[in-house]
């Protein structure tokens, strides 16, 4: 964990170095965070939020952008008052060992966001970039030259426009058709000469193709007399297109002379040298033409209303010049293009608003406030809206459109118990029967002794103002006049008190807790909870009801009041029903005569192995095994087991069950003691567990068969398994034994004897905790008198079991030590008392 924290440290640290370079393209120490609006800073917190940085990351941050130290203080100060707004915090990183879950996915977010993107963009490459975004805003227009979606690519492949001038080196492609069929193919030399078979030299340089055709069509008229009639069309298109050389100067990305196509326009240039740089004006872009400006471009028509104006075709030996701004202006906050703005002459603020795309849905359009530069400070200046269209912005104004207040003038609101509760407009009139009336009145449950109006004072705190909702519909006290935010309360006689339920429970169908209901009575929630089960009585049934007035003072005072009722079994309706009370509890008993069959199962050597129903509540074992015909020759009857899983097991509804499982709670956690205080065996958990909590209990048959009735002979219970097994002849050994298996039983060895026909015990083998289990389920253990272990009898069918000694811990060179020193100071202190 401290490894994957110190990297994501020096990988934060490595990022900030790495995006020197950004560093280098978008400078933000001009950012003034006196001019960020609130809108902006949260915005900024919600960013590096997002890629995992905490305060003091973005801090950092900034100051790798380029922000001043002075600014990142100032933004300091305006990130912690806006988390002091809205009750949140950052998450610090402590530098500790270890990381909380959001630690670890903040830097994990943060490795992901740095490392991962190296696509070509800056932004992608730079994640920090993408949190500052917007801090500095940019100059509107400059992404159109930089690469973006329009490349003003022309079309070399289109019909010849007809304005097309004619230079050196074009190509002229001249079809005859008609009465006559002739092609031309011709090169325009450098004096602007074309050479036609038949016609001699055609000065066509400085035409257009329009101009050109009609003069070539004339010529030609010489030659071909039908060009006069019309019966031979002629046609003049250009083949190859020349080139011509531009020069670009000015305030533009890559200034420079351009060989481009003839076809090339302003347009086309400006995006292939990178458009006006930071400088540079977009809405005065000169055309310079023989020493004369021939067209001036306003970039903005195209930007606001796609139109290409003045945007010409150039020539050879063209100069595009693009000047200085004059006069820029930024827009900023609940704008829908929040940039910088070009300003021209005659321009005004609502001009700027038009440029900036108009307001936002969330603007507070009243007035604007404008940050403006004078000759030694700066000044700010409230514009109302009726003189947006008379302002004149100058240069470095910077106007701020704020965020509409979060609040209504003309709103109340009602809740609780009226048809329409919500929010309701507020006229100069409406009074609080006027509200009620207008959320469509009160419900039936409407609590009509009180309600209440919540207000707002003056200074915006708080107070309630209560009302009789009865007495104000009734006109017995006057009316209340609203005002804005008041929210108006009336509660329904439900929530004012604990919802009213009654419980029923034992010999019904589908016991539980049911909603409670005036003048329920008892037959009516027996109903309602299915009806009777088979076994039960409707006779003694009980109700518990709360008492309301109990004497606290006394010792013996009720704690509930019962009553025992006797009804109908067919649940028919009589006058003297009993008529519940809310939270009333009622108990449904069985029938003291009512039994449900109970069964037990008989297997192995018995004449007939069966499943037999107990038919008196006395019934043995003896009785059961004479039920079945009694043991078969081969049967074993030492062996016999009764396998008792207990009746709450075999039928859980019994009313006579005893649940025993908290004695076998106690069972668990006993082994689980042994176990954590260190005394393991060679068997697995589950197997101890299974032999704890065996549901085996031990019996003597013999002696059952011997003497019926007596006290081995046991009550047989409902699910019961008694088994009587064959003759048994192996006996089995495990545990810590060199090689656990069964052994053939032999009257005459002895338990010492099959411990060594299994390989005897192994080195780790707890001897004197060795037991058997017999084949009826009881178990048996190793006693000891003196030294000497005295192991118990082995009977067909057993089991023998070597548990494993409890692993002990060396003892360390600090336990040494220890008892060194104790050794040492008791010896202290018998020196100290002989003395």
């Amino acid at each position: 964990m401290k490894f994957k924290h110190t990297f994501a440290v020096l990988f934060f640290v490595l990022a900030i170095f790495i995006t020197g370079s950004a560093v280098a393209q978008t400078n933000y120490a001009d950012v003034k965070v006196d001019d960020l609006s609130d809108a902006q800073i949260r915005q900024l917190i919600q960013r590096a939020e997002s890629i995992g940085y905490n305060d003091a990351q973005l801090e950092q941050m900034a100051a790798a952008q380029g922000m001043k130290a002075t600014e990142i203080q100032k933004l300091r100060a305006r990130v912690e008052k806006i988390r002091k707004e809205t009750g949140t915090s950052s998450k610090e990183n402590t530098g500790k060992n270890t990381q909380s879950g959001d630690d670890q996915n903040r830097s994990r977010s943060f490795e992901r966001d740095t490392a991962s993107k190296t696509g070509n963009q800056q932004r992608d490459n730079n994640p920090a970039q993408s949190i500052f975004e917007g801090l500095k805003p940019k100059i509107f227009g400059e992404e159109l030259f930089k690469g973006g979606g329009v490349t003003f690519e022309p079309n070399l492949r289109m019909a010849t426009p007809k304005s097309y001038v004619i230079g050196p080196d074009d190509e002229l492609l001249i079809d005859l058709s008609g009465d006559n069929e002739a092609n031309y193919k011709l090169k325009v030399s450098p004096d602007g000469m074309i050479r036609l078979q038949y016609v001699g030299n055609i000065a066509v340089g400085g035409l257009s193709i329009e101009q050109a055709t009609a003069k070539i069509k004339a010529n030609l008229a010489g030659t071909y007399p039908s060009l006069r009639s019309g019966r031979t069309s002629v046609a003049v298109n250009l083949g190859n297109i020349r080139s011509i050389k531009v020069t670009v100067v000015g305030e533009v990305a890559k200034p420079g002379s351009y060989t481009v196509p003839s076809l090339y326009t302003v347009f086309n240039l400006l995006y292939q040298s990178g458009g006006p740089n930071k400088n540079g004006s977009f809405r005065k872009i000169q055309v310079v033409r023989n020493n004369r400006v021939i067209t001036t471009i306003d970039v903005y028509d195209f930007l606001l209303n796609g139109i290409q104006k003045n945007n010409i075709r150039l020539q050879d030996q063209d100069v595009i010049n693009v000047p200085v701004y004059e006069k820029r202006v930024e827009m900023s906050g609940e704008v829908k293009r929040p940039a910088f703005f070009e300003v021209v002459k005659g321009e005004s603020l609502a001009d700027v608003i038009r440029f900036a795309g108009g307001f936002s849905n969330q603007a507070y359009t009243a007035q604007i406030k404008v940050l403006q530069n004078t000759n030694r400070e700066r000044k700010i200046t409230d514009i109302i809206e009726e003189s947006y269209s008379m302002h004149a912005p100058l240069n470095g104004d910077k106007y701020v459109v704020e965020t509409i207040l979060d609040r209504f003038q003309n709103k109340v609101q009602i809740a609780g118990a009226v048809f329409r509760p919500g929010d309701y407009e507020l006229d100069d009139n409406l009074t609080l029967v006027g509200l009620i009336n207008k959320a469509d009145g009160l419900k039936e449950d409407a609590f009509l002794n009180r309600g209440y109006i919540s207000r707002l004072n003056a200074d915006n705190s708080l107070s309630l103002l209560s009302f009789d909702v009865s007495k104000v519909l009734s006109g017995a006290e006057g009316d209340i006049k609203l005002q804005r935010e008041d929210k108006v309360t009336i509660s329904s006689i439900f929530d004012l008190r604990e919802e009213y339920k009654v419980t029923i429970q034992g010999e019904v169908r589908q016991p539980g807790t049911f909603n409670y209901a005036d003048n329920m009575d008892l037959e009516a929630l027996i109903q309602i909870a299915g009806g009777f089960n088979e076994g039960a009585t409707p006779n003694r049934i009980e109700i518990s009801r709360r008492i309301q007035n109990s004497d606290v003072k006394s010792a013996s005072a009720s704690t509930a009041e019962v009553f025992t009722v006797n009804i109908d079994r067919d649940l028919k309706i009589h006058d003297s029903n009993f008529v519940l009370k809310p939270f009333d509890i009622v108990s449904i008993r069985s029938s003291s005569g009512y039994q449900v069959q109970k069964q037990i199962k008989i297997e192995g050597e018995v004449l007939y192995p069966a499943t037999y129903t107990i038919t008196k509540k006395n019934e043995k074992i003896s009785d059961v095994i004479s039920r079945a015909g009694g043991l078969t020759p081969l049967a074993y009857a030492e062996g016999a087991s009764l396998k008792r899983p207990g009746a709450e097991k075999v039928n859980p509804k019994d009313k006579n069950a005893i649940n025993n499982q908290e004695e076998e709670d106690k069972k668990y956690l006993n082994l689980k003691r042994a176990q954590e205080a260190g005394a393991k065996d060679t068997l697995q958990k589950e197997v101890e567990l299974k032999l704890i909590q065996s549901d085996l209990v031990g019996i003597d048959l013999e002696q059952i068969l011997k003497k019926p009735g007596s006290r081995y002979d046991l009550i047989v219970e409902d699910g019961d398994v008694i088994r009587i097994p064959r003759q048994l002849q192996t006996v089995k050994v495990t545990g810590e034994v060199l090689n656990p298996n069964s052994i053939v039983y032999s009257s005459g060895k002895s338990f010492k004897q099959y411990i060594n026909g299994a390989g005897g015990f192994t080195a780790s083998a707890l001897k004197g905790g060795a037991y058997i289990r017999y084949a009826n389920g009881s178990v048996e253990a190793a006693s000891k008198f003196l030294f000497f272990n005295n192991y118990p009898r082995v009977k067909p069918g057993a089991e023998i079991l070597v548990p494993k000694k409890a692993e002990r811990e060396k003892l360390t060179a600090q336990g040494w030590i220890g008892i060194g020193t104790a050794i040492a100071s008791m010896a202290a202190i018998v020196v100290s008392l002989l003395r």
